[in-house]
């Protein structure tokens, strides 16, 4: 019998779109000889609904407007193990055997989701509750990765109920440019690069409207390099990526316009530095407790060292992202990846307790 996969997507986000576009490259290429998709959309309002209709109602966000939209929602007990979809005064229920959240960013990728499976004891793809926090938070992840023996630019953390005068004067230690960042936001939203500390306020100020805590850190000479990291105790490597920037940093339109900058895969590096982050990205992957999948990103600098900067824990999934592409650099077709995460479930139940 065909697996039953609730594929999740949209959420309360300012990645919202990024979802819609991941969600349609995934429906597009599961196997549909060995998965059933049963498809959730949740709206930027947060309303949650099963849908039926096309695919192209997906990718140009009109999906929610379907008439096969019905109200539906994760059931929190155990009992069903699945979906309850709503008809007036009447309900339907309906198995699923695995979840696959292909929501970026809050609400979807820090943990509040997968708490819910969790609390449901529905398997799911990809990092549990406390992974998926701890790789949302900026700041909790580069202390999770100093712990580990990782190298991280140094930071100062500024929460909105700070003095904010004493934190301007911690962060005179550091040296510019710096970059100013929500600590729990994707995509590089509300993310500043800053030259000098007249640029200060106004960089916190926009951050401040994506969270309620911002990491000021230094900028690292160099490069980011990018490690896809599929598998559980077994890890399989993609090659690596190398974003070549012409000015200014990797901000949420470069990201998905590539105007000015390059994307190279393998990264332009020696085979022994390779192999040398490929081995950090494991023990990055490692101590942050992820499972499943996920990118570490990390910079490398003239000097050959190797720092910290983020791990994704539901990259970008459309069949032209990082993620799928540096694993299909390594022979991984796109279609295979999908197989092959919803497979690690079945691997993972043997150890996950909820």
């Amino acid at each position: 019998m065909k697996k039953k996969v609730a594929i999740l997507f949209g959420g309360c986000s300012t990645e919202y779109s990024v979802s819609l576009q991941s969600a349609y490259a995934l429906i597009s290429h599961l196997n549909k000889e060995k998965y059933e998709g049963v498809l959730i959309g949740i709206t930027r309002e947060g309303t949650w609904l099963r849908y039926r209709g096309s695919l192209d109602k997906i990718k140009n966000d009109t999906w929610f407007t379907d008439e096969s939209c019905v109200s539906a929602m994760i059931s929190p007990s155990r009992e069903v193990q699945g979906i309850i979809e709503f008809y007036g005064d009447k309900v339907k229920q309906e198995h699923v055997d695995v979840v696959f959240p292909i929501i970026h960013g809050k609400n979807g990728e820090d943990g509040t989701l997968q708490g819910l499976l969790e609390l449901a004891g529905i398997p799911f793809v990809g990092c549990n509750t406390l992974s998926s926090a701890l790789c949302m938070d900026k700041d909790l992840a580069h202390l999770v990765a100093q712990g580990a023996g990782v190298k991280v630019a140094p930071f100062v953390i500024v929460r909105k109920y700070d003095d904010f005068q004493q934190k301007l004067k911690e962060t005179e230690t550091l040296k510019y440019p710096l970059f100013v960042k929500p600590s729990k936001a994707g995509s590089s939203f509300g993310i500043t690069k800053i030259d000098n500390k007249n640029q200060l306020i106004d960089a916190l100020q926009l951050a401040f409207i994506h969270d309620d805590k911002v990491v000021i850190e230094e900028a690292v000479e160099g490069f980011e390099v990018g490690c896809a990291v599929l598998g559980n105790e077994e890890l399989i490597m993609g090659a690596l990526d190398e974003i070549e920037l012409q000015k200014g940093f990797f901000d949420h339109k470069e990201k998905y316009t590539l105007e000015t900058s390059k994307i190279h895969i393998p990264a332009r590096i020696t085979s022994e530095k390779a192999k040398e982050m490929k081995e950090t990205a494991a023990i990055l992957y490692r101590a942050l407790e992820c499972r499943g999948l996920a990118r570490v990103d990390m910079f490398l600098t003239p000097k050959g060292e190797i720092f910290f900067n983020e791990i994704n824990t539901i990259p970008g999934f459309t069949s032209h992202s990082r993620y799928p592409s540096m694993l299909s650099h390594t022979g991984l077709a796109f279609e295979e990846t999908i197989d092959q995460l919803i497979g690690l479930v079945t691997e993972d139940e043997k150890n996950r307790t909820y």
